[in-house]
């Protein structure tokens, strides 16, 4: 009984490991991601670029429009990069979790420590910055880790160690 346990507990895992390294299963959730985010940001995630940066005191996340005269796109990501810097503030990450499906790494001690860490819009040529900075620690630490998640899932390519 234990050796026929054993095997039906390897079959599950290998079958889970397999279904996260599926292309077909890959392919679906980033177009969740696409279809989740613009719900979520209100701008098509086709006619942007985002990247996320890992400061010693923070990060930033960046979005662009990918034409410089798409001015609709640049005033989306400069309106939701202002809104989402004033929701991060009272810790509301409603809308990555939306575009994630799921409650990103460093949510709820960013949340927790919402008043050790600001978030400051600022306006670039074709969208907008959302500088994030924290003196503390702990806050710092779940701020990479919510910023390392969002290069993992937006698959940026950006890095991942601090600048």
């Amino acid at each position: 009984m234990r050796r026929v346990s054993l095997i039906w507990v390897s079959f599950l895992v290998s079958g889970m490991c397999l279904a996260q390294h599926d292309p077909s299963a890959h392919d679906q959730h980033m177009a969740d991601v696409k279809q989740h985010g613009a719900e979520a940001m209100g701008f098509d995630q086709d006619k942007t670029t985002h990247h996320f940066r890992l400061y010693k005191d923070g990060g930033a996340v960046e979005v662009r429009a990918n034409d410089p005269a798409d001015t609709a796109s640049i005033r989306q990501i400069r309106d939701h990069l202002k809104e989402q810097g004033k929701k991060f503030a009272t810790g509301d990450f409603g809308a990555p979790q939306h575009t994630h499906g799921q409650v990103p790494p460093g949510v709820e001690t960013m949340t927790r420590l919402r008043s050790k860490i600001q978030y400051d819009f600022q306006s670039t040529e074709r969208g907008g910055r959302l500088r994030i900075t924290t003196a503390d620690t702990q806050a710092l630490a779940a701020v990479h880790d919510f910023l390392r998640f969002q290069i993992r899932d937006h698959e940026t390519g950006d890095k991942t160690s601090v600048e």
